[in-house]
This record gives C-alpha cells, sequence and structure tokens, in this order.
C-alpha cells in the first residue's frame, strides 16, 4: 500500500490578493477593449475611452498596492499576490506605452 503524505498547514488565500487580481483582470481587460475598439475605428477614439484608461490606471495602481502589502506577508498563499502585482504592472506597462506611443506618433 502507497504512503499518502499530507501537508497541513494554516495558510489560506488573501482577500486583498484576490482583489488585486480582479482589479488586474478589469483594469487589463479594459485596456485591450479600449485598443481594439480603437483601432477598429480606425484610430480615431471617443471620449469614454480616455476615462476608461484613466479608470483602469486608478485600478492598476489600487490592485497593485494591494498585491505588494500581501507578498510582504508570509502567512497567505503566493499565488494571487505575485499574480495580482503582474497583471496590474502589465496594464500600467500597456498604458505607459499608449501613452508614450501616442505622443511620438
Amino acid at each position: 500500500m502507497k504512503n499518502k503524505k499530507y501537508i497541513y498547514t494554516n495558510k489560506k488565500h488573501s482577500q486583498k490578493a484576490i482583489m488585486s487580481v480582479i482589479l488586474g483582470i478589469i483594469s487589463l481587460g479594459s485596456v485591450l477593449l479600449v485598443v481594439y475598439l480603437t483601432s477598429r475605428a480606425g484610430g480615431e477614439a471617443l471620449n469614454g475611452y480616455g476615462v476608461t484608461g484613466l479608470l483602469a490606471t486608478l485600478f492598476s495602481f489600487v490592485g497593485l498596492i494591494l498585491g505588494i502589502l500581501t507578498v510582504r506577508e508570509n502567512i497567505y498563499y503566493r499565488i494571487f499576490p505575485i499574480l495580482g502585482v503582474v497583471l496590474n504592472v502589465l496594464c500600467l506597462v500597456c498604458i505607459s506605452m499608449i501613452l508614450y506611443l501616442g505622443n511620438i506618433l
């Protein structure tokens, strides 16, 4: 009979980290949707797209802060905080690239 090994731990998933992942998905999805809709319209963006970019930036900053605060705590699992930080940084990089390319073109 095979010996079963169980690891018991008191770690759990942080709600702040889960919120960081949710904010990262919302912000990255909205930025990608705005880029797609703008490219489909021939490069002409509506006024609402700018507001969406601003809100996505704010969501990304809040999600990044929540993710960093949770990564520093050792009592939680690490997957959601790291995923939240990666998603929010990726969104901020996308927004930065959009602003940079809009400035030089």
